[in-house]
């Protein structure tokens, strides 16, 4: 499929997601628990490995959370990410971390939202190191796929995202939680992705910062500066893996 026949509406033609859900996608959330292990603990050091003896990374969060993968065109897993809903005090991962607001900002409802966590793609799909986005931006190795893609267009968080959307829709969630560098921020609203800053820079797997953002503000800006990326969030997307 070379890139003169890559069709324009899809924004993330070499990759797919899809919803792994624990207790049914047993074997897959497996694989899943093991890419953490190795982004979280070996890859970025954020967690101590000698506390996974089994290489699997999980936490109490888990049980609660909906868990999104995403696949190449060879079926491989290539990308993971979690909305985590509040827990019995109503509260989110990031609170514990970041407890301080900006001043004018405040929460939204808990019931109507879920914080964006434990986003990663594999070392092999990670634009070249020293890049501020590595982990979440996709560059194309032409050693390990035939295409000659010279377009970076993240399209493996687009993947995942467009699938968190969905799931948002279905389940009334209208806000999204997300703890993230400032550079990252920027980038999801050149994107059409705006979240808002709600607190100061903090160390949490990194200096970051929490920030929210509104789906129906979303839509609204995609509708108005790229209805072809709202139209295609909107589409529904296979659900086989």
């Amino acid at each position: 499929m070379p890139p003169s026949t890559l069709d324009p509406t899809e924004f993330a033609p070499l990759f797919r997601s899809c919803e792994a859900v624990q207790g049914r996608d047993n074997a897959l959330m497996q694989r899943v628990f093991e890419l953490r292990f190795q982004v979280y603990c070996l890859e970025c050091g954020f967690l101590p490995a000698a506390n996974y003896p089994q290489r699997c990374e999980t936490d109490q969060y888990d049980a609660s959370s909906a868990h999104f993968c995403a696949f190449n065109l060879r079926d491989e897993l290539v990308g993971y990410v979690r909305l985590v809903r509040p827990d019995l005090t109503q509260s989110f991962p990031f609170q514990s971390h970041c407890s301080t607001l900006l001043e004018g900002a405040s929460l939204a409802p808990p019931a109507q939202s879920a914080e964006i966590s434990r986003l990663m793609v594999i070392h092999d799909y990670r634009r070249r190191r020293g890049d501020v986005l590595a982990g979440v931006t996709v560059e194309e190795d032409p050693a390990r796929v035939n295409q000659d893609l010279r377009d970076h267009t993240p399209q493996i968080l687009l993947s995942l995202y467009r699938r968190m959307y969905a799931f948002s829709l279905a389940h009334g969630i209208r806000y999204w939680y997300a703890a993230m560098e400032r550079p990252l921020a920027r980038a999801l609203g050149q994107m059409g992705f705006a979240f808002v800053q709600i607190g100061p820079l903090t160390d949490y797997y990194g200096p970051v910062a929490p920030y929210l953002g509104d789906l129906r503000e979303l839509e609204a800006h995609l509708e108005t500066t790229n209805p072809a990326l709202l139209a295609w969030m909107r589409r529904t997307e296979a659900t086989d893996h």
